[in-house]
């Protein structure tokens, strides 16, 4: 399955959307959090944990889905939220603890929940997986259209949670696809240190499904790999387990030190960012010229800003709505 230059150029210009959305959350969170670092200060209170670098993860597979498909995410959303099609103002004004916010500030960035398209997400580590084998159940239950998708990192995939998840998937043929998204770390403690195995896709076997391992970051490689899960899904012939190489370009969360990283590791991989890769593939392949490339900038920018003026310009809900919509 190879995209169309359409396709591709969606691809892109979500990965630029999904950068320049988090460089500008990057730039507001760090307000009021300087020269001593105290996350409880600024406009964006909390953690903050960025995806740049992991931008093909949510292109390559989201191009394939529509609003009936569920997607559930990490700790780590905003590239899959993006590329899911979730309202990207809502998200920011949330984001920002907001009262136009998707939830009306109350979950925060890594609680992005917009039933327009079936996105959600966690923050506790390898909880995805449940969620997503529900909803496919419930759409081969009530035979509805519809597959369901779970992303997790690599460490998640050490977690119960996911073993008992795809054992479940296995046995029901499930139409569900689980992506590992293995940037090497599960916040400071490498794969190699905390996975036994090299590949999380060989366990796949251990479930009665296919088992993918996509290298190389690649938007393109992971567009191929995951339609034909897509189809298999949705072909009614069961899950799939899909590993893809990627990189977390920053830390863990904003503050990060990065101090556990090998020396080089991080230089070696912005030579490698996926975005400049992604615009030197259309050039090459599609005579993608500085032109076509600059407008799609100024387009994606265009719209990365009018989400943050949205939601910097937005009211915070009122203390007495504190318990409002919450299960007490």
């Amino acid at each position: 399955m190879i995209p169309s230059q359409e396709q591709e150029k969606w691809m892109y210009k979500h990965m630029l959307i999904s950068r320049f959305f988090e460089e500008a959350i990057e730039k507001i969170y760090m307000e009021g959090k300087t020269p001593a670092f105290n996350m409880a200060n600024g406009p964006i209170p909390g953690e903050m944990h960025l995806s740049n670098g992991q931008e093909p993860c949510a292109v390559g597979v989201c191009a394939h889905l529509n609003a009936e498909d569920v997607v559930t995410s990490t700790h780590r959303p905003h590239h899959v939220a993006i590329a899911k099609g979730v309202d990207l103002k809502g998200m920011a004004a949330e984001i920002f603890g907001k009262k136009t916010g998707l939830s009306g500030g109350r979950g925060g960035h890594m609680h992005i929940f917009d039933p327009a398209v079936n996105f959600s997400c966690s923050g506790i580590i390898g909880q995805s997986v449940g969620p997503a084998v529900g909803a496919a159940l419930s759409r081969v239950m009530q035979q509805k259209s519809g597959i369901a998708v779970a992303y997790l990192g690599e460490g998640a995939a050490n977690q119960g949670a996911f073993h008992e998840a795809l054992n479940m998937a296995g046995v029901w043929k499930l139409p569900v696809i689980f992506i590992i998204e293995d940037n090497s770390w599960g916040i400071s403690v490498s794969k190699r240190a905390s996975t036994a195995i090299e590949r999380n896709s060989d366990r796949a076997s251990s479930y009665g499904m296919p088992g993918e391992f996509i290298p190389g970051n690649d938007p393109v490689a992971i567009f191929k790999t995951v339609g034909l899960a897509v189809d298999r899904a949705r072909s009614g012939l069961g899950p799939t387990l899909i590993e893809i190489e990627t990189s977390r370009l920053a830390g863990h969360f904003m503050g990060d030190g990065e101090a556990y990283r090998p020396a080089g590791e991080k230089e070696a991989l912005l030579k490698v960012d996926p975005i400049p890769v992604m615009k030197a593939r259309l050039a090459d392949v599609y005579s993608w010229t500085d032109e076509d490339d600059a407008q799609l900038v100024a387009d994606a920018h265009a719209v990365v800003d009018e989400a943050i003026k949205f939601a910097r310009d937005s009211e915070y809900p009122a203390p007495e709505e504190a318990m409002e919509k919450v299960f007490v």
